[in-house]
């Protein structure tokens, strides 16, 4: 009786084998090709990984073994896909899009072939921000030199997470108070500001650490990595008590809105943060609150 139960219990696994629908899928790997052209366009490592993600998702999902064979009805679907099936957000939906157009237009030179695709616009969410106080208990909660030094100088120069991991000793320049950003966001280099206090901090972290190459350096002397990174921020903000869905670009987003609360014109943050369009800095107008607690709400002028 037990040995008939084990064969029809593998009898119906190998049915279950059989069906497409219910086999996970192999996924199907990009071509050499287009990792090739990703790596050659300078991209930076997290946006070559999200568009191999991306883009090798896409072929698995149309079972697409040639992506040479890809038609519009299978971008449609694989989209729809996303947006109904996966919950993608307009941010993800836009990666995707940006992967599989990256292919048609890079590697095999269609001009525009498929920009009719509806490029969903991007939710217009205001960023998360801590007040001083917060950034305060924060950098204050008990962590090794390293990482309070990491967290620091993101916070005190508006850094991106990518541009402190990639930054080299030579960056710092203690002489004229800069920070040197190369190869930032769009291949554009640009200074930023290098705080009395961070300077000094840094300066303690050199004796005792003596990094080779890379400002930060994780095992083997490598450049430390952003994932490791994000768990000392995350550790810091338990710690510190602080509920809010802040992340890493929390301390970027928070350099700006105290900057802006301060008084400093928004032409000079622009710079400072290495935006392109004033439209993106204009955000931060939208978060600060200065200026707010001097405004009275006309119930207050009633006598009731």
């Amino acid at each position: 009786m037990l040995k008939s139960s084990v064969s029809q219990k593998t009898n119906t696994n190998k049915e279950k084998n059989k069906n497409p629908f219910t086999r996970k899928k192999r996924r199907v790997p990009v071509p050499k090709e287009y990792i090739h052209k990703l790596e050659t366009v300078r991209y930076s490592k997290s946006t070559i990984d999200t568009y191999l993600y991306y883009f090798s998702d896409f072929l698995t999902y149309c079972r697409i073994e040639n992506p040479d064979t890809m038609t519009d009805e299978q971008v449609k679907n694989y989209l729809l896909y996303l947006i109904h099936d996966k919950k993608a957000s307009q941010s993800t939906q836009n990666q995707a899009v940006n992967a599989i157009k990256f292919y048609l237009e890079k590697i095999k030179g269609e001009d525009r072939k498929y920009y009719w695709i509806d490029r969903p616009s991007k939710e217009k969410k205001l960023p998360v921000v801590l007040s001083e106080e917060e950034v305060v208990r924060m950098l204050k909660t008990p962590m090794n030199l390293k990482h309070r030094c990491m967290l620091t100088l993101i916070y005190s120069a508006g850094l991106r997470v990518g541009e402190m991991i990639d930054m080299k000793i030579s960056d710092i320049d203690g002489d004229r108070m800069l920070i040197h950003v190369k190869g930032a966001k769009g291949k554009k280099d640009r200074t930023t500001l290098l705080s009395e206090k961070t300077l000094a901090l840094l300066r303690e972290y050199y004796k005792k650490y003596k990094p080779k190459r890379w400002l930060f350096e994780g095992q083997g002397g490598e450049k430390y990595s952003s994932s490791s990174l994000r768990k000392v921020f995350h550790r810091a903000k338990k710690n510190a008590g602080i509920k809010k869905d802040a992340t890493l670009h929390t301390l970027r987003h928070s350099f700006a809105t105290h900057l802006l609360e301060r008084g400093t014109n928004l032409r000079y943050i622009q710079n400072l943060l290495g935006h392109s369009s004033s439209k993106t800095t204009e955000i931060y107008t939208h978060i600060t609150s200065k200026g707010m607690n001097e405004i009275k709400s006309p119930l207050d002028n009633l006598e009731i």
